[in-house]
């Protein structure tokens, strides 16, 4: 089940949105969600905004575990420039862009993970034999291994003259 959610309009070029949004790209929610706290670039609080955004729209509309999610696709397009000018000298003018981004995640659900129960059984298990037999596999390590020789020798101590 593919979930998106959309961030227009953001106010931050998208070239620096591309460096927050490529170090959780891949990976699941709750790491993502972790990364994108601590992360200091400014683009980062918006990007857990709507992560977060995904994350509840997985879990009302579509009833999905969020433990069981991870992003499976993030785009960052560009949104329209703010066109603004800046006096230069001799009286002309130069033009600055002010950029915007669109963002786009989709996350994804994994299979969940069947879980195992275990069955009783009568006799228990031998656990003897198998740490005799996990013994026996590591290799020995010898005992008698040449140390470095130290000499014992007195610790000299300097003083100052008496004044």
């Amino acid at each position: 089940m593919l979930v998106t959610a959309k961030f227009r309009y953001l106010h931050i070029a998208p070239r620096k949105v591309r460096l927050v949004v490529d170090s959780v790209r891949g990976k699941k929610v709750e790491q993502a969600q972790t990364i994108l706290t601590f992360m200091v670039k400014r683009s980062a609080a918006p990007m857990l905004k709507l992560l977060n955004s995904a994350v509840a729209n997985a879990e009302n509309s579509f009833q999905l575990d969020k433990s069981n999610l991870y992003i499976a696709k993030i785009t960052v397009d560009e949104g329209p420039k703010y066109k603004r000018w800046h006096a230069q000298s001799r009286g002309r003018a130069a033009e600055i862009l002010k950029r915007t981004s669109h963002v786009t995640i989709v996350l994804e659900e994994t299979e969940p993970q069947a879980v195992k129960t275990k069955k009783k059984e009568d006799k228990p298990e031998k656990k003897t034999t198998k740490a005799v037999k996990a013994k026996k596999a590591l290799p020995k390590i010898e005992k008698n291994v040449a140390q470095p020789k130290t000499q014992k020798t007195t610790k000299k101590t300097y003083r100052r003259k008496a004044f």
